[in-house]
């Protein structure tokens, strides 16, 4: 690609995850991993999906999750990677033992997210992050604001990133998580710890994603995420909860 990814190189570490709807806080040890400096541009997207790039340095957005996937093993097979994903129709598999481009899991994208910070914010809210106290009205150029400790720029502010990660599959069903807040969010939704989500079609202005890279020796697990856990956080015994529906 003319348009290649910049990727920082993240050491493994421990992150403490949350979950305010179950009530639940967890760690998660990480390998090392490799994360997109800055979240996938308009140009990127266009040069492997053969989209229109009206504002190529502006991060990619009205991608859904499934576009985002397909993204990744495209730029795989561009580079004689190995695709991190298969598909059978529309539902997705992660290959966790290749080396091809993939969506961080969320426990990837928040330890690289916080950079060794413990707050909500990895610097000055207004210096490191587009938000609606900036009063623009679409996603903004990347890298235009300052950059964590680990070199990454836009992980808050500017567009909500897509992870691989299912949300609350018990009453969301098939909906994928993102992170990081968009420029028309307030500061309490721009935050590390913040969790949002839509289904895998979803697209919309303000959602975009950054890529990652590494391959682990595992199956069906990795970096916080496993097959199994997402049954497991799906299965609901007795009666739905008030204002629950059923999923299907």
């Amino acid at each position: 690609m003319t348009a290649d990814l910049e990727l920082a190189r993240i050491d493994g570490g421990t992150v403490r995850l949350h979950d305010a709807r179950r009530g639940i806080r967890w760690s998660v040890d990480l390998e090392p991993f490799e994360i997109g400096v800055y979240p996938v541009t308009q140009e990127q997207l266009a040069e492997l999906l053969g989209e229109t790039a009206t504002h190529p340095r502006r991060p990619a957005t009205e991608v859904s999750w499934l576009r985002a996937i397909r993204f990744c093993n495209a730029a795989s097979e561009w580079e004689g990677l190995d695709s991190a994903y298969s598909f059978d129709g529309e539902q997705v598999a992660w290959h966790v033992d290749a080396d091809g481009y993939r969506l961080p899991t969320e426990a990837e994208w928040e330890f690289a997210c916080r950079a060794g910070s413990h707050g909500p914010h990895y610097g000055p809210l207004p210096e490191v992050a587009w938000t609606s106290a900036d009063g623009v009205r679409t996603p903004q150029e990347v890298g235009a604001k300052l950059p964590n400790l680990n070199g990454l720029f836009d992980t808050l502010g500017n567009v909500w990133e897509w992870c691989w990660d299912l949300l609350d599959p018990a009453r969301y069903d098939e909906y994928r998580v993102f992170r990081g807040g968009g420029f028309a969010d307030d500061a309490w939704s721009v935050r590390a710890s913040v969790r949002r989500g839509g289904a895998p079609r979803m697209h919309h202005e303000d959602v975009g994603f950054r890529v990652a890279r590494d391959g682990f020796d595992a199956t069906d697990a990795a970096q916080g995420w496993s097959a199994q856990a997402d049954l497991e956080r799906a299965a609901i015994d007795g009666p739905l909860p008030p204002g629950w529906t059923p999923r299907r």
